[in-house]
């Protein structure tokens, strides 16, 4: 099996992270067929880059500027069977290739992800930080599976599909997930979200596997830590689980966040009250960070909702 990594990029501030992202690639035990760094709107990274790596694919993005665009234009220089998205900021561990590439043996498995672990710029997870909003820094979340199993959808920066299935689905839908608006940039996100449901539309009966053994670290700026990030990303969510929801339907676009909010998050209030009255403090912070997420989320998407509905009438 042919596997084509792509890496998004669009900034020379991530340049150290870009080299350990490739590096980490290049240490795969299963080899690349190819390495393709996608980059967005921007010349003169897009010429540094083609200097230092004479041995990758570099090009730049040809649609619309965000990662969705880029995710495409990945998607479409590929040639391989398989093509494996990671993220600019993250390192992958040398079986994570090998483990994506197990996920492709049955041939029912159209998309494969794998689990993202974080990694704090302090050192350690804040205090304050509750394991169940971990995909607020773009890493695995209590609430996911924890063995190999189906899932509704991958998460985007440590994923991989069957090359022809993404073209096959129509892509990435641009108006979801990151973009870059004037000089403001909102963390939007579930690009691959509304993908994946779309995909498992498109073919009735396709897989989408969570693979545990193919292991990433993502890494969590300093900013990303703070309780002001967390607030924005979550409404920031909402607003983007309302377009995913009018994109597929509420039904399937919603799904998972049912289970979510109605017995992940309560369970982890329970959790972390328990550890408070057990003699850590913290966990009044981190329940009260579960309840401050839902409702941030739950106003983005009420939000969200509301402004499409407008533009219709």
């Amino acid at each position: 099996m042919k596997i084509s990594v792509v890496i998004c990029v669009y900034t020379e501030d991530r340049w150290e992270d870009i080299r350990e992202a490739v590096e980490s690639v290049e240490r795969q035990r299963r080899k690349p067929y190819e390495v393709i760094l996608v980059v967005d709107h921007n010349p003169d990274l897009h010429l540094r880059l083609k200097q230092e790596y004479p041995g990758a694919i570099v090009v730049e993005n040809a649609h619309e500027q965000g990662l969705s665009g880029g995710k495409n234009t990945g998607a479409a220089t590929a040639s391989g069977d398989v093509v494996a998205y990671l993220d600019d900021d993250a390192v992958a561990e040398p079986g994570w290739l090998e483990a994506l590439e197990e996920g492709f043996q049955d041939p029912a498995v159209v998309g494969v992800g794998g689990s993202t672990r974080p990694l704090w710029a302090a050192g350690r997870r804040p205090r304050w930080f509750p394991p169940e909003f971990d995909w607020t820094v773009g890493c695995t979340y209590v609430g996911m599976p924890t063995v190999r199993a189906p899932i509704r959808n991958v998460m985007g920066g440590n994923a991989a599909f069957r090359r022809e299935v993404v073209g096959a689905a129509g892509g990435f839908h641009t108006g979801i997930g990151r973009s870059v608006q004037g000089r403001r940039s909102r963390p939007l996100g579930c690009e691959e979200t509304e993908f994946c449901i779309r995909l498992s539309q498109r073919f009735p009966g396709a897989v989408m596997l969570f693979e545990p053994a193919a292991v990433i670290g993502h890494k969590v700026s300093a900013q990303r830590e703070r309780f002001a990030y967390f607030r924005s990303r979550c409404y920031a969510e909402g607003l983007s689980k309302a377009l995913v929801a009018s994109s597929v339907g509420t039904r399937d676009g919603l799904s998972s966040e049912r289970a979510y909010a109605t017995r992940t998050l309560p369970a982890g209030v329970l959790r972390e009250i328990g550890a408070a009255f057990r003699g850590d403090p913290a966990g009044l912070s981190r329940a009260f960070a579960i309840v401050v997420g839902l409702a941030w989320t739950g106003w983005g998407y009420v939000v969200g909702t509301t402004r499409l509905k407008s533009r219709r009438s």
